[in-house]
């Protein structure tokens, strides 16, 4: 029997299900977010001022006034917080017209391969606007990071490729301890870098140094998580900007508030055909910018 233009495999219910098979394919900065709803399309949030309180340091006095002799008033001081408005992205994309012909005989599962590539545009997207957000560099697209309130650092000598020079340990090091000194738990950090540092981190453990590479599993690949090194998970995504490796705590540094989860829908014309919307709204908010530090100029 002839299927129709609502036969069962086109229904928004069945495209639902294959656009969440698809989603979380390759495009994993979200994985690494606190992902919290919001009902409104304005975010209003409070970012709290990063480190211990301490009294204030007057002219003559730069220690803590906070130790004082019996009978001395107490010193005052009160924590403070910025208030930053923030506003839902909606990513949005759509099918041209899908005859009913086209998806019954067509050689090519049209149906399944338009689901896929739409689901992972809408991710890419998002994925891009995580990385611009925790890098601080906001463009359309993944570009130079421009580190203004998040912990940043130059390689040691002209970066990891650099053989005599480089030190990748002591960078890392060097970033566990500035997120350290903002009384952050820097043992939970990942390091998130573009496969080419990737490779420059692992040809100086082993061609420099002749380490050998601690707890390889080839399982973890799907999910970019490829190694641990000093107690840091290593995600290995082109989806960063090479020349740079990200230190951030997973569902600490970045929040991902969506106001419409990753969603589909088709547009039937009877007897003609069908086409597919995709879409997801939501925005990402940097709410502990002093848990993430930026390892620069990692190559020559």
């Amino acid at each position: 029997m002839a299927d129709t233009s609502g036969m069962a495999e086109i229904r928004g219910i069945d495209i639902d299900k294959l656009a969440k098979g698809f989603a979380d394919e390759e495009y994993i900065l979200k994985n690494y977010c606190n992902v919290s709803d919001t009902s409104a399309r304005q975010i209003r949030w409070y970012k709290r001022t990063a480190g211990t309180l301490d009294t204030t340091d007057t002219s003559g006095i730069l220690l803590s006034q906070m130790q004082t002799d019996q009978l001395a008033l107490p010193t005052v001081i009160e924590q403070s917080w910025t208030r930053i408005d923030s506003y839902v992205k909606k990513f949005f994309v759509e099918s041209p017209t899908l005859s009913d012909e086209d998806i019954k005989d067509s050689d090519i599962d049209i149906l399944a391969t338009n689901i896929r590539d739409l689901v992972r545009a809408v991710a890419q997207q998002i994925n891009i606007r995580i990385f611009s957000v925790f890098s601080e560099a906001a463009a359309a697209t993944p570009t130079v990071p421009n580190p203004t309130t998040v912990g940043s650092g130059a390689a040691v000598g002209t970066g990891w490729d650099d053989g005599a020079n480089g030190n990748p340990i002591l960078d890392i090091m060097s970033g566990s301890t500035v997120i350290s000194t903002y009384n952050y738990d820097a043992s939970k950090a990942i390091l998130i870098m573009h496969p080419n540092d990737y490779k420059n981190m692992i040809n100086w453990l082993i061609s420099t140094k002749g380490s050998s590479i601690p707890q390889f599993a080839s399982e973890k690949v799907k999910t970019g998580e490829v190694m641990e090194l000093l107690g840091h998970r290593v995600v290995v995504t082109t989806n960063v900007t090479q020349d740079y490796v990200y230190m951030i705590i997973p569902q600490r540094s970045v929040t991902w508030k969506q106001f419409t989860p990753l969603t589909t829908g088709t547009i039937t014309d009877v007897g003609i055909g069908t086409k597919i919307r995709v879409w997801e709204e939501g925005e990402a908010l940097l709410t502990d910018p002093n848990s993430v530090y930026i390892i620069t100029d990692t190559q020559t």
